[in-house]
């Protein structure tokens, strides 16, 4: 991603789960547009284009901390930090069900909660919160998931009718099976069993993740909110 149509220029800019894989394609994609790029991540590296914030992002007290330390308001926020732990409903365990919960869903509502006031008195804003197809569809051995998922496109669609009237927009990226490190470790049969699911046949990678998440973000979708992007091959259909 080279910036091209999306023009971020002294835009200040949060990504969670901007360390690696999809989080850190869009931030690639930010940077080259000019924005200046705050990563809030448990731990790792990140480039020196970029600035990494140690945020557990389902702590509000981290999450208001680290956003009060940026010195001036974010005006772009990604949603994109999230884990699994993937059972069958009667294997489900509290904690796996509370620890997606609370990083996918309410991770996202507190970054939202944290920003939205300097988006609200600035007139303007952009959220995308990163879903799935999962929330959309239900998914076996990902109750948690799916249903932290739901949850956010259920946010996204409220927090698009609270904030619009004040500039803000707000949307989500639905995500398939992404080819990145983690799904590269998962077993074969699983990869192939998405790629036949699909229509295109060739499932997505990182950047076709970021390419839709910066169009949100840019200028270019500023009559655009409330929406779910679907970027999963024609899997979900």
């Amino acid at each position: 991603m080279n910036g091209g149509a999306f023009d971020f220029t002294g835009r200040v800019a949060i990504v969670t789960g901007g360390g690696r894989g999809i989080g850190a394609a869009i931030a690639d994609g930010l940077v080259a547009g000019g924005a200046e790029v705050h990563v809030f991540d448990q731990g790792g590296t990140v480039p020196p284009d970029r600035r990494l914030h140690p945020v557990d992002v389902a702590d509000p007290a981290s999450v208001a901390a680290a956003v009060a330390a940026l010195g001036r308001p974010a005006g772009l926020l990604v949603n994109n930090a999230g884990i699994t732990r993937d059972r069958s409903l009667l294997k489900l365990s509290d904690e796996d069900w509370q620890a997606v919960l609370q990083v996918n869903l309410t991770g996202a509502f507190n970054l939202i909660r944290a920003v939205a006031p300097g988006m609200v008195a600035a007139g303007c804003g952009r959220i995308v919160n990163i879903v799935s197809i999962n929330g959309l569809r239900g998914k076996f051995g990902q109750a948690n998931y799916a249903a932290a998922k739901g949850g956010l496109i259920a946010l996204t669609k409220t927090a698009a009718r609270e904030f619009g009237p004040k500039g803000v927009t707000v949307n989500a990226v639905a995500p398939g099976m992404v080819l990145t490190e983690m799904t590269a470790r998962l077993p074969a049969e699983i990869r192939a069993r998405a790629e036949e699911e699909s229509v295109l046949k060739q499932l997505p990678e990182a950047g076709d993740i970021a390419a839709a998440t910066l169009f949100l973000l840019s200028d270019l979708a500023r009559r655009i909110t409330g929406e779910v992007l679907k970027v999963d091959a024609g899997q979900y259909i």
